[in-house]
């Protein structure tokens, strides 16, 4: 039994004796009824008003029985409503066309002419099914809304000022979740961790495993260990939970501000660039493989100057793989981008690489793009 207020139903057909018997019919069973007699007065209706329930013919031409404009107009409705139930109406001779209906989207169909006691207790449960969609709809935006809040939440503060440098950190998810992580911590007040990195696959799934990585990495970072033992040890902790099935590329390092070097390894992720001052290019390579593949991997660690003047860069794949098309980005694209505006401040550097990049990809990136500039002063 619906519980909630009267059903709202718009009932569509283009013939007035069927309009009045059917709006008759729904007032007598509780429903209220609106009634639409043309293509373009659904339209307007589903534009102006909310409904729980569409129940519509499939002609509207009184020329032609083949149920073409209701199927056309059956995919509009879902573009525009895609959980509003559609009962669709036909006679005994078009059963074809009405399962056609129910293939693109309408969840039953009834005969003309209809048996009054069917017709209102189909209606009511689709109603009611329409309504608990709704509902799971609404606590699915419910949830993912939190979960993006709290996954934004593990990143760092869009600009970061320190004593020696600027730091300026961007993510941009290609989908509601995404599996790139960054962070900026502060170990005292002349040294700084940073790191970059990437879970596989996209989605929730890879969030989830994004936000123990984050947790992980903190907890590491705190213990103030070498570098490449923080990689030895999150590897270990990935490799040992082999149900998770995934692996992740990382980049951790630790900036000493008053001697002006970073300790790095890099497990399996895009190499950062050092774009110096005077235009040439240091690449950051030396690490080992992607964390959680193999338990007893070994990592290596490498310590590289950093002067005044320089800009760090560390990015995701998001940034720097190829498109499937001509117009493509890629590695040598990117280091020459970040290489052009190596005077520049550290969040104009970010900002306008990752526009560079989106528009080159028609102002939508298919993955996830993260960027993490420091401008060493």
């Amino acid at each position: 039994m619906l519980t909630d207020s009267r059903p709202r139903v718009l009932i569509a057909d283009d013939q007035p004796d069927v309009l009045n018997a059917l709006r008759l019919l729904l007032r007598e069973e509780a429903f209220d009824a609106d009634t639409a007699a043309s293509v373009q007065e659904v339209r307007t209706k589903l534009a102006a008003s909310t409904y729980d329930l569409l129940l519509m013919d499939l002609n509207y031409a009184r020329d032609t029985t083949s149920g073409g404009e209701g199927l056309e107009l059956l995919g509009e409705v879902h573009q525009h409503d895609p959980l509003l139930p559609v009962v669709v109406m036909t006679g005994w001779g078009s059963i074809e066309t009405a399962v056609e209906a129910m293939r693109r989207g309408a969840r039953t169909f009834v005969h003309k002419p209809w048996e009054n006691g069917a017709l209102s207790s189909t209606l009511r449960r689709e109603v009611e099914h329409g309504r608990a969609a709704r509902r799971a709809h609404r606590q699915e935006m419910r949830e993912e809304s939190e979960a993006q809040a709290i996954q934004r939440a593990l990143l760092p503060a869009l600009d970061t000022v320190l004593p020696r440098c600027d730091i300026a950190a961007r993510w941009t998810p290609a989908a509601a979740f995404g599996g790139d992580f960054c962070h900026v911590l502060q170990l005292g007040e002349e040294r700084v961790a940073l790191w970059i990195g990437d879970v596989c696959g996209k989605g929730l799934p890879a969030a989830l495993l994004m936000a123990h990585v984050q947790a992980s990495l903190r907890a590491l970072a705190a213990e103030d260990l070498s570098v490449r033992t923080v990689a030895v040890r999150l590897n270990r902790q990935l490799a040992a939970n082999q149900e998770l099935g995934r692996f992740v590329t990382l980049f951790y390092a630790v900036y000493d501000m008053a001697r002006g070097q970073l300790a790095f390894t890099n497990a399996g992720h895009n190499p950062p660039v050092v774009a110096r001052a005077d235009g040439s290019v240091t690449r950051l390579t030396e690490g080992g493989t992607v964390l959680g593949m193999f338990e007893d991997a070994a990592y290596a660690e490498q310590v590289v100057d950093l002067r005044a003047g320089d800009r760090l860069t560390l990015f995701t794949d998001g940034l720097s793989d190829p498109d499937a098309g001509d117009d493509e980005f890629g590695d040598e694209h990117l280091v020459q981008a970040i290489v052009r505006r190596r005077s520049a401040p550290a969040s104009e550097i970010a900002d306008e690489v990752l526009n560079e990049i989106a528009s080159r990809h028609g102002g939508h990136l298919d993955d996830d793009a993260t960027i993490v500039v420091a401008a060493i002063r």
